[in-house]
């Protein structure tokens, strides 16, 4: 009986970059598929750091450790499926899922007065208020344009800056640059971007997992692998002991991570809307229903994997750097990378081994992941046109967020219940940007309306089109090639209408929503014939009698306009309207 072919959700239409290698719903060569699947699990694995962390903090055994770190990967594991599979589990994007560095602190805190059960209780909160999240965020596009998840992107790139030079020289402990751990370091990061840079198409597949085997293997020659004993002690098969669970955990410690788990969103946000535009050549916009359910899996998979007593997961950054190091974002990659997970967290020798990659090595995918996340946010940012508005809120956001993370001791000004949000950049510089883009929102009208004056000396009229157009569009905020579009074919309709004696421009109006932009010119005199086979109907004019040859360039000229205008837009009118005749002009964004 033959086997029925695996069919995932479909995806919203898109146009396929020609640079990547295997696009979101491409299904890689097998060779291909297994080598980046294992790359991703490797990234990920390597952050289980932050879980041995928690762990440390909390003063668990080794036994509640190694359950705690098989739980976390489960959960890892789905959130990662869910992701890829898409459909109403997940974004449909290839998302690689790791421990959620934020809760490092506040979960070994419940860890330690309350045992592993605690963690059921952080797992249930977390997940909760994602999944709420995940149902709020699609109907908050107006809070959420582009520029605030630039702003969000950006910040998280910058922040991961100082982690990722301490790693990589060795700073951290000293305090001062280690010869050896900026060599491996180093030359982790020259193979990944000599080979993500020069390679063929087949070596840059794998130009991170050569960068993390050069790195090893340069650390283990100049002796600087260490804890290689502890897999000896660890043991090769294993399952999770399901804690106990325990619910009374103080108010005030799960309020801190709800919060938390909610500003935390904001990465995942920013995260899908980087793929979705990774995906997508003609990308224009974030989509919002697809970020809501990026966010849901999230809620989802934490939800599940607290009941096995698993540290809370968000979304990697490393991993999406890995995805433009590739240049592969097929959703079967992530599935793939989703069955080593499971598969690796029942074999604890495996992914604790994956735990000893040395720090340097860590160091320098984090430094190539900082640099695409800071490249790529301000990308974003600058896709909208800005005006004042525009620049104040980006610049402050960034100032704030950058204030957090350069002087920590701002955050220690705070009163104490909120001192766990402020003291990270990224939901600083997140909230400012929401908060400022709601704040200069107000007074904005999405529609205007100005008197033309085409007599004036000192604003000549194509300047006075100009003007409007761009400076509505910058504070709409909307995309700098609609703008543009709508600048040039303003000025063409401009000059059709003006053409004919009988014609006088009057007005000129606009208005914006996020998936449509209209420019109107409303004139005296009979609206524009719009026609463009008239500028084909003589072919000829020097043929023609001097008395009708006025009345044929006209119409010829009009045909020009007319096929000019539909070039340079997405639709286009002209009418009568009251007293004045028209000409609309519609941009599709």
């Amino acid at each position: 009986m033959p086997v029925k072919k695996i069919t995932l959700p479909p995806l919203p239409p898109s146009t396929r970059p020609p640079d990547l290698a295997y696009a979101s719903s491409e299904i890689p060569p097998h060779f291909a598929l297994i080598g980046l699947a294992l790359q991703h699990a490797a990234t990920a694995l390597a952050l289980i750091a932050y879980v041995l962390a928690s762990a440390k903090i909390s003063g668990l055994s080794g036994d509640v450790t190694r359950s705690m770190v098989t739980a976390t990967i489960i959960g890892m594991a789905m959130a990662t499926f869910f992701q890829s599979w898409g459909g109403r589990l997940g974004s449909g994007t290839l998302l690689v899922h790791i421990p959620d560095p934020l809760l490092v602190v506040l979960s070994g805190m419940v860890a330690a007065e309350y045992g592993a059960g605690g963690l059921v209780a952080v797992g249930l909160v977390n997940g909760a208020m994602a999944l709420g999240a995940g149902y709020l965020v699609p109907r908050l596009r107006a809070v959420l344009p582009p520029t605030v998840a630039g702003v969000v992107i950006c910040i998280a790139g910058l922040s991961l800056t100082a982690s990722a030079l301490s790693h990589t020289t060795g700073m951290g402990q000293t305090g001062e640059v280690d010869g050896r751990d900026a060599l491996i370091g180093g030359c982790t990061l020259l193979v990944i971007m000599a080979l993500s840079i020069w390679g063929s198409r087949r070596v840059k597949l794998f130009a991170l997992l050569c960068g993390l085997i050069t790195g090893v293997a340069l650390a283990a020659i100049l002796g600087n692998l260490h804890g290689v004993e502890t897999l000896a002690t660890t043991p090769v098969f294993g399952l999770p002991h399901i804690p106990v669970p325990v619910l009374n955990v103080d108010p005030g410690l799960l309020v801190a991570i709800g919060l938390l788990a909610v500003m935390t969103q904001l990465d995942t946000f920013g995260s899908v809307v980087l793929m979705q535009k990774m995906n997508d050549s003609d990308w224009r916009r974030a989509d919002m229903n697809m970020a809501g359910l990026g966010i849901r899996a999230n809620g989802l998979a934490n939800l599940l994997g607290a009941w096995l007593g698993a540290y809370p997961n968000a979304t990697s950054s490393a991993n999406i750097a890995l995805c433009h190091i590739s240049r592969s974002t097929s959703r079967w990659i992530g599935l793939g990378t989703a069955g080593v997970l499971a598969l690796l967290a029942f074999l604890p020798q495996v992914s604790m081994a994956l735990t000893l990659i040395p720090t340097p090595v860590i160091g320098a995918v984090e430094i190539y992941a900082a640099a695409y996340l800071v490249v790529s946010g301000i990308e974003l940012i600058a896709s909208r046109a800005l005006d004042s508005r525009g620049i104040f809120m980006v610049g402050l956001s960034f100032i704030a967020g950058m204030g957090v993370i350069f002087l920590p001791g701002l955050a220690d000004t705070a009163p104490a219940y909120a001192q766990f949000l402020v003291k990270n950049g990224i939901i600083v510089a997140g909230i400012t940007a929401i908060s400022l883009n709601l704040l200069f929102r107000l007074g904005t009208s999405q529609r205007a309306t100005q008197v033309l004056d085409t007599k004036a000396i000192d604003i000549p009229l194509t300047q006075q089109i100009v003007n409007f157009v761009e400076s509505k569009g910058a504070g709409w905020s909307a995309r700098r090639e609609a703008v543009s579009r709508a600048a040039q074919a303003a000025l063409e309709a401009a000059e059709a209408i003006q053409s004919a004696d009988d014609r006088q421009l009057v007005e000129i109006r606009g208005s914006f929503d996020e998936f449509n932009l209209d420019i109107e010119l409303l004139h005296r005199g009979p609206p524009l014939i719009l026609d463009a086979s008239r500028a084909a109907s003589d072919p000829n004019l020097l043929d023609i009698e001097d008395e009708a040859f006025n009345a044929a360039l006209d119409q010829a000229l009009a045909g020009v306009s007319h096929t000019l205008l539909k070039r340079l837009t997405d639709k286009l009118s002209s009418g009568i309207r009251g007293e004045y005749s028209y000409v609309r002009l519609h941009f599709d964004h």
